[in-house]
């Protein structure tokens, strides 16, 4: 009797379904409660359609789109004018309604004939269109609360009263299906909990990530901003922010060169196409490009006019090749360490652009290594444990976890080569990750298209991942740039290429900086270390002194010798999370 008065779905064989589904024959079974992560699903799911339900009674024109279950709650889509927090407010309160209602969810289904009439007549666009995309033969089935019916797989809560505790957390525009060039949406956020102390634990959480925010915090403390007439995804360094990726930069371009063995490089910003077809960017990756000029191409990519057709770079690896190529090298040059700081180009979709975690102009900290086959898994170890140096370095490597990004067998047209050579290569990678003893994942589809990649990937205070460093094994390209080396022998042989980052993009580091300490960074990495506050005026001179003294120790610091009280000077100082003020 406990377990029933806490159930929410069951799991049948491996698959989670509704507590109404018939046990005809023998199975696996489970029983899936609030605290199993998809029994919490299931909450939250149904809370998705409360909430539309909600909205339907309070905006009738609505037209309703999506509403799965998301990590941290819910969402749902609506074709509607964007929602205040005033109208989330009062779409709570019609949503506490429902539940108080008690409507049980009933499951049925429909013929496709009849599931698309249906929903022409309830006037809802977005659901006929998702009928239309299934399968011929697949179920199509619905879920009726009181007045409110929703196309949906579930599974589902067997009432609405067993929402116990939620909060619709925000509102936002989105695109239907994630096409920009389709409907332009409203999508309502909302968490659901089964108990309220869970509920505002999390939302303390939640509080704590708006005030942690780098978007925020980032540009409070003055270390970036973004202009509309300069563009999205271009963001602006002031003297404060350009001091920290400074810091950042110097201490990698050393650490690199002076105790890893890199030769450093510097490299143009574009190239003609001509580079990129070599290395086939051109045809995986040209729409994420940035193209200057406008030129008509025939069927094999040439020109039609004659004129050379330019592009921004989206990375450094095919310039870098030509470094290698510009003098013979020979096995004993090999491994051929090659490190820049590299100002990249990408044309992220508007959609995308957040922050300094995804933009259009970035700086990354990249670098190329050429090897014989045999130091290839040496070097691969050492630009992992590169990597884990800066990490904790910077008290980052407790945020990270590693994915080892493979290619996906069912579209081989994204990628080079054969199945043959990616699980060769796959396997080799595999081999070498396992020998370090790292813990990783491992996810298809997510490959360069020339190869496998080690990702280290990191949360943003939201908890949505992103890609902070990047290792990769590249087993193409040297053969499309006739890049080679001379053995022992005095034969030419194809060398192996590893694509590495030691500490990634220097504008998403600094966000993901700003989220993990707050603002109050290590003393190394401030931008203003030491602030000297005089009493009065009459100490200014002895402060320049002290400010002098401390400039010359390689200390950035300043003076506050404005005519205002100790107390208000150390208020700001503290306001401005210094490490230290000298009174």
């Amino acid at each position: 009797e406990g377990l029933a008065r806490v159930a929410c779905a069951g799991e049948v064989n491996g698959e989670v379904v509704d507590l109404r589904t018939v046990l005809d024959s023998d199975c696996e079974l489970n029983i899936v409660t609030a605290s199993d992560p998809e029994g919490l699903k299931v909450i939250r799911h149904t809370a998705s359609h409360v909430l539309a339900q909600a909205v339907k009674r309070l905006f009738p024109d609505a037209k309703i789109a999506i509403g799965p279950a998301i990590e941290d709650g819910f969402y749902y889509d609506f074709e509607a004018e964007p929602f205040s927090r005033e109208a989330l407010d009062k779409l709570e309160a019609e949503m506490k309604k429902i539940i108080k209602e008690g409507h049980e969810l009933k499951r049925y289904t429909l013929p496709r004939e009849e599931a698309i009439k249906f929903m022409q007549e309830k006037n809802e666009p977005f659901k006929v269109e998702l009928i239309e995309d299934l399968p011929e033969g697949e179920e199509i089935s619905f879920y009726d609360q009181g007045e409110f019916v929703d196309l949906c797989a579930g599974p589902h809560l067997m009432t609405t009263k067993g929402i116990k505790a939620f909060k619709l957390t925000s509102s936002s525009m989105a695109y239907w299906r994630g096409d920009s060039d389709k409907a332009r949406l409203q999508r309502i956020y909302g968490t659901a909990f089964n108990k309220k102390e869970e509920l505002n634990a999390y939302l303390e959480k939640m509080e704590d990530a708006k005030r942690r925010d780098h978007n925020k915090l980032g540009r409070e403390m003055e270390l970036f901003t973004t202009v509309d007439v300069i563009g999205q995804g271009l963001p602006l360094f002031p003297p404060k922010g350009t001091k920290m990726i400074q810091k950042l930069q110097r201490w990698i371009e050393d650490l690199e060169d002076n105790e890893w063995g890199y030769v450093r490089t510097r490299t143009p910003l574009m190239a003609k196409s001509d580079l990129y077809k070599i290395s086939d960017h051109w045809g995986h990756y040209k729409e994420g490009m940035f193209i200057l000029g406008e030129d008509d191409e025939d069927e094999e990519g040439n020109s039609i006019s004659g004129n050379d057709i330019f592009a921004l770079r989206p990375m450094t690896c095919p310039f870098q090749y030509y470094v290698y190529k510009a003098r013979q090298k020979s096995y004993r040059d090999l491994p051929y360490r090659m490190g820049e700081t590299s100002t990249l180009f990408r044309n992220e979709d508007s959609g995308e652009m957040h922050g300094l975690t995804r933009v259009r102009q970035f700086t990354i900290s990249e670098g190329h290594l050429v090897c014989m086959p045999e130091q290839i898994a040496d070097e691969f170890k050492n630009c992992v444990n590169l990597a884990k140096y800066c990490l904790e370095t910077l008290g980052l490597e407790e945020d990270v976890t590693y994915r080892m990004s493979k290619w996906d067998p069912e579209n081989p047209d994204k990628y080079l080569g054969d199945a043959a050579e990616w699980d060769r290569v796959e396997g080799a990678m595999r081999e070498i990750l396992d020998d370090i003893g790292l813990e990783y994942t491992e996810e298809a589809g997510e490959a360069a298209f020339y190869g496998p990649k080690l990702d280290i990937q990191a949360k943003n205070v939201y908890g949505k991942e992103d890609t902070m460093i990047t290792i990769q094994l590249d087993m193409f390209l040297a053969e499309r740039f006739d890049m080679y080396y001379i053995d022992q022998n005095g034969d030419k042989k194809r060398p192996y290429i590893i694509h590495r980052t030691s500490l990634g993009c220097y504008e998403r580091t600094l966000a993901w900086l700003i989220e993990k300490y707050a603002g109050k960074f290590p003393t190394w990495l401030c931008p203003e270390q030491v602030r000297v506050l005089p009493i009065s005026e009459k100490y200014a001179d002895y402060a320049e002194k002290v400010l002098a003294e401390l400039k010359k120790n390689g200390i950035d610091a300043t003076v506050d010798n404005r005519s205002e009280k100790i107390g208000y000077k150390i208020r700001e100082a503290r306001l401005d999370k210094l490490p230290y003020m000298l009174v």
